[in-house]
């Protein structure tokens, strides 16, 4: 066995010490001279959209991008079947924005999602309806008693058919109900399966086109059928100026769709897969225009949310005001 003596392994040790440090410092010196690295995705708004509606507009002129490029920010897109799996989305923090009707981010905030209430469109009462089949033998909302309706549980439509009965005078427990999506409900309408079915557009547009079918009530004078932008409150308290921009591109393209809807639903038809036509009358009844939500409109929501815990449909009472901004 061979033994160093103590002055070998002191300079053996020295010059290792060295060694390291100089490592040390030529990294650093590197880094000085290297350009700032830039994290994306710490620069990157994501946005959820469905495909009807502003969103999908918005993204398929690409204005975002030159508009968010000053900020230093890019925008991705995802792309949601429908308003509750985006506002899941939203609450798992895989997307930054986006919106939905009324009734998904009751049932959002109900599960603890921390989002926030950043924009609406003016009310749009039109755009959904109660049908019926244009030979049906019901004639007012009150004969809807001891009915089957088809709608979507926990939507827009859900709501505006407990104001309508309630209106009419009918108990919600009087009917019978049909917890369906919207091309299952359809399927029901058309074979006869269900006696009405309540939908929204652009489905209540192809189904009145396609069918005939009768508009019983729409949403006039019962509800308001808003839709709202939100933003995750994480995103919000770290880039405002990024949403404000958000929302400055929604209403543009809001501008351009209501000035010309039959340019905007043939723009959105191959996106849709639905025929300009229809979409047209759909984006007619739309009323477009982005405005701060007012306590008179969380007023309103705050209703919906009373309504949807009395019905048993969420598992406690909320509070539209926590999630606002």
């Amino acid at each position: 066995m061979i033994f160093f003596k103590k002055p070998f392994v002191l300079k053996t040790l020295t010059r290792r010490v060295i060694s390291i440090v100089q490592s040390v410092v030529a990294a650093l010196l590197l880094v000085a001279v290297l350009p700032p690295i830039v994290h994306a995705e710490n620069n990157v708004i994501t946005i959820g959209y469905q495909k009807y509606g502003s969103l999908i507009l918005l993204k398929n002129k690409g204005l975002l991008d030159a508009k968010l490029a000053p900020l230093g920010y890019s925008v991705k897109w995802a792309e949601f079947a429908a308003g509750p799996q985006l506002l899941e989305a939203l609450n798992a923090g895989a997307i930054d924005f986006g919106n939905t009707g009324e009734a998904p981010p009751i049932f959002s905030q109900a599960a603890g999602s921390d989002l926030v209430y950043v924009g609406f469109e003016p009310p749009a009462p039109l755009g959904e309806a109660i049908l019926v089949p244009k030979d049906s033998p019901i004639k007012t909302l009150a004969d809807l008693k001891g009915k089957n309706i088809a709608f979507n549980k926990g939507s827009n439509v859900h709501y505006l058919l407990v104001k309508a009965l309630e209106k009419s005078g009918v108990q919600y427990s009087d009917i019978t109900t049909s917890f369906l999506p919207p091309a299952d409900g359809r399927a029901a309408f058309e074979r006869g399966s269900v006696d009405a079915w309540a939908i929204w557009d652009p489905f209540l547009a192809s189904a009145q086109q396609a069918t005939g079918a009768r508009v019983l009530t729409d949403g006039t004078g019962i509800v308001s059928n808003y839709q709202f932008y939100f933003a995750s409150r994480k995103f919000y308290k770290k880039a405002p100026e990024v949403v404000k921009i958000v929302l400055e591109g929604v209403e543009q393209i809001g501008e351009w769709a209501k000035a010309d809807p039959v340019a905007a639903a043939t723009e959105l038809s191959p996106l849709s897969g639905i025929p300009a036509p229809i979409l047209e009358v759909a984006l007619r009844r739309q009323v477009f225009g982005v405005k701060s939500p007012t306590p008179e409109v969380i007023a309103q929501q705050q209703q919906v949310a009373d309504t949807f815990f009395a019905l048993g449909l969420i598992p406690k009472k909320i509070s539209i005001s926590d999630a606002t901004p």
